[in-house]
């Protein structure tokens, strides 16, 4: 199919009923959208309320787009999910019934590998990291092996929606976080819980905190500014550790919260501090619209990736990893592979190896308030110093820790191992890894980030790089441990599956020392965190 398409697409996953032509021969904007948003009296979204208010516009909107197509449509694409199911099946019923009208074929979209898919599109990126910041939503993914890899996520409530929840508490209306950006231009900083956890994210203990520090009668406007300081700032570190892990210089931003000044200012001075280039689409391809399902649709379409009618269930779990990736070439990857000798830059600092010594210095992150960069410098060179040592005495292979200086954040290391796992990935050495984590875990801490990016490998396999670690005698603390491992074979390893497989075998058989750590416990925490995903 090499004639230009022109697709009809249908949006209706949450508020935004939605429909646009995506036309392929257009002289002008190839996409037309209308878009009719619901908008509740006081609180969040009623999904009752925005299902019957998906019902009446929908049909508006679709009549509108028609009206501005300039000729006879080729498909109509919609957007099967996730969401909320009530307007999902509205949605889609439309959908069906266009297709059968028109008797055209019919394309299922996930909503979420639309909003990567229009920002790589319009970036013109070949292969880039991608950052989702949406309402229900947060994911860093990478496209590798066929489909979009999650190579971190937040694991308890999209961004957008704990935004809202805080708003909410406020009595302000949906959406909240508009209001939040406007009076944040009036706030000053005070210190909110800042979570990262390798690769992925938590957003419930900082709302908590906000909504306490208002109640104690603190400013809003300092609420609302430390809020966004601190959200953003966990989203574009961790942004800029699937940088660091894949090797890749290209960072895309999708989802409506991607809206916010602050945040796309704050992911635009990190890619510029580490050398990357950084894409936001225009802000109508950045909420909920069906432009992006339009285009997506066109791209899937000739792929021959069309539904059967019987087969067009929407799915509100529907997860961006579960998307057999048909209009992408299998071997294109987010992963990239430097030159031996190219320089590789760190997430979080630059690091000079001489022939018996490795300095890591934790040089200021510009995109983070300077009480807050300050602080995170100081603490994650202390632990990492501590944490570094504190294995090592437990039998799990570190390098020496020669020298620590907590203001400035340096730290001078023995030079260890020949390569970083990730360029180096052998059964054995992941079964190390998850040997050495077991250890770590029966001595009452965690590694923190145990990513390939932060083991050496060698004549032994060494863990490095403790600034996220901390003492701890949680299961579910232990879990997330191997989750981030897991994540990141997901990311550089053609073979994740086999050698996840290979890693949780050699984290069990690590558990049957007694005095160690119960690692069945942790092996069905960690079973309870990979369901607990936000689709799942």
């Amino acid at each position: 199919m090499s004639e230009p398409l022109r697709v009809l697409g249908i949006e209706g996953t949450a508020w935004a009923a939605s429909a646009a032509v995506y036309d392929e021969d257009a002289d002008a904007d190839p996409v037309f959208i209308e878009t009719d948003a619901y908008q509740p009296e006081s609180g969040g979204i009623h999904p009752r309320e925005a299902a019957e208010h998906m019902s009446d516009a929908i049909p508006r909107v679709v009549e509108t787009a028609l009206a501005d197509a300039d000729g006879p449509i080729d498909a109509v694409a919609f957007s099967q999910g996730p969401g909320l199911g009530p307007c999902l099946r509205t949605a889609g019923t439309a959908a069906r019934a266009l297709a059968g009208t028109l008797d055209v074929p019919l394309v299922g979209v996930n909503h979420m590998v639309a909003h990567l898919e229009i920002g790589r599109q319009r970036s013109g990126f070949s292969s880039p990291v991608c950052l989702n910041a949406s309402g229900a939503n947060a994911h860093v993914l990478g496209y590798r092996n066929g489909r979009y890899r999650v190579l971190g996520e937040t694991m308890d409530t999209g961004v957008g929606n704990a935004i809202d929840k805080f708003t909410r508490h406020l009595g302000w209306s949906h959406p909240g976080g508009p209001k939040v950006e406007e009076a944040a231009t009036d706030g000053e900083y005070l210190d909110l819980p800042y979570v990262v956890k390798g690769m992925d994210f938590s957003f419930s203990g900082i709302m908590s905190a906000a909504k306490d520090a208002t109640d104690d009668g603190r400013a809003v406007e300092d609420v609302c500014y430390a809020l966004q300081e601190n959200v953003f700032a966990m989203l574009a570190e961790v942004a800029e550790r699937a940088l660091s892990l894949t090797g890749s210089d290209e960072l895309v931003l999708g989802g409506g919260v991607g809206q916010n000044a602050r945040l796309r200012e704050m992911l635009a001075t990190m890619c510029d501090q580490r050398g990357a280039d950084f894409f936001a689409p225009e802000p109508r391809f950045l909420r909920d619209n069906a432009g992006m399902i339009a285009v997506l649709g066109a791209e899937m379409l000739r792929a021959g990736d069309t539904l059967e009618i019987e087969d067009s269930a929407v799915d509100p779990n529907f997860r961006p990893d579960e998307v057999a990736v048909a209009w992408r070439d299998p071997d294109e990857s987010v992963a990239r592979w430097r030159e031996p000798g190219e320089r590789v830059q760190g997430a979080e600092a630059t690091v000079d190896v001489g022939a018996e010594t490795v300095t890591k210095r934790r040089l200021p992150k510009r995109y983070r308030h300077p009480e807050l960069d300050a602080r995170l410098r100081r603490e994650r060179t202390v632990l990492e110093a501590r944490l570094t040592s504190e294995a090592r005495r437990h039998g799990v292979p570190t390098p020496v820790v020669y020298d620590v200086d907590p203001q400035e954040g340096t730290l001078v290391f023995e030079r260890v191992g020949e390569a970083d796992l990730r360029d180096a990935l052998a059964v054995e050495r992941v079964r190390a890894v998850a040997r050495h984590l077991a250890a770590v875990h029966g001595a009452g801490f965690v590694h923190g980030d145990p990513t390939t990016r932060n083991v050496r490998v060698g004549d032994r396999t060494y863990l490095i790089d403790f600034g996220l670690g901390y003492y701890t005698d949680d299961a579910e603390d232990y879990a997330m441990d191997l989750h981030v491992f897991g994540r990141s074979l997901a990311g550089t390893s053609d073979d994740a599956d086999r050698l996840g497989l290979e890693f949780e075998d050699a984290y069990a058989a690590a558990g049957d020392d007694p005095a160690g750590v119960d690692a069945d416990a942790v092996l069905d925490r960690l079973r309870e965190v990979e369901g607990r995903g936000r689709y799942q």
